[in-house]
């Protein structure tokens, strides 16, 4: 009975733990990446603010190093890195190292250089970990008849079907979170002082208007910064 059931979930599972591969996420996040940046660029949007820029590239470039180190895979990825004045563009990372900055979202924050360097590790944990990936990975879980789906589609659905993106919150709060802790551990290891990061947390709780309620894929601020709260409590003691 066991190795039976071992084989049905190898039939079951296997083919579409295996229909995505991280070549395709990441050629697929490079597609949608320039268009988008093609998009802000057409709108005298892109890389605006020079000064910006530049303090976004200067934090970015030891964490980025870092990430190269600790994670081989993303030395051979086409690391890029943008910024914007688009309110609507806040901050992410793509599969691939594809990254955009909005200089609205930090100032509406007033980030520091610390508060910064926390976001941006943030962001880098999602690409050195995969998130694009495991996302799909989990939609294949939850509903396999897409291993038969072309990649565009399935791509376009995981960010428009509605069905599957609730289907998929929890499972991206899990990711935000692992995002959170590992990106604190990571840039600590970088060398900033963990109270320090987690004044990020403080920050956006304090600009939320509803710091303790989950968005659609995002656990409640005021929950991100407790945990960073204990997760820095406890880096501090064991130094």
């Amino acid at each position: 009975m066991v190795r039976y059931l071992i084989a049905f979930l190898f039939i079951v599972q296997g083919p579409a733990a295996q229909a995505v591969t991280q070549a395709e996420v990441m050629a697929g996040s490079a597609k949608l990446y320039r268009e988008q940046i093609d998009e802000l660029r057409k709108g005298y949007r892109l890389d605006d603010d020079e000064r910006f820029g530049a303090r976004v590239a200067a934090l970015a470039r030891p964490l980025i190093a870092q990430a190269k180190r600790e994670f081989p895979e993303s030395a051979a990825w086409d690391w890029e890195l943008h910024t914007t004045s688009d309110g609507d563009a806040n901050a992410f990372a793509m599969a691939g190292g594809k990254m955009l900055v909005s200089r609205a979202y930090v100032d509406a924050l007033a980030l520091g250089d610390a508060e910064l360097a926390m976001l941006l590790a943030h962001e880098i944990m999602h690409a050195v970990l995969r998130h694009n990936l495991k996302e799909f990975e989990e939609a294949l879980r939850l509903e396999p008849a897409r291993a038969a789906q072309p990649f565009a589609e399935f791509e376009y659905d995981i960010d428009h079907d509605n069905a599957l993106m609730r289907k998929l919150a929890g499972f991206n709060q899990q990711q935000e979170m692992e995002a959170d802790r590992e990106g604190l551990q990571f840039a600590v290891r970088a060398g900033w002082a963990p109270q320090a990061l987690v004044a990020y947390f403080r920050k956006l709780a304090k600009h939320s208007h509803y710091p303790n309620f989950e968005r659609f894929d995002h656990p409640s601020p005021a929950s991100r910064w407790q945990a960073a709260r204990a997760l820095a409590a406890q880096m501090e003691a064991a130094r």
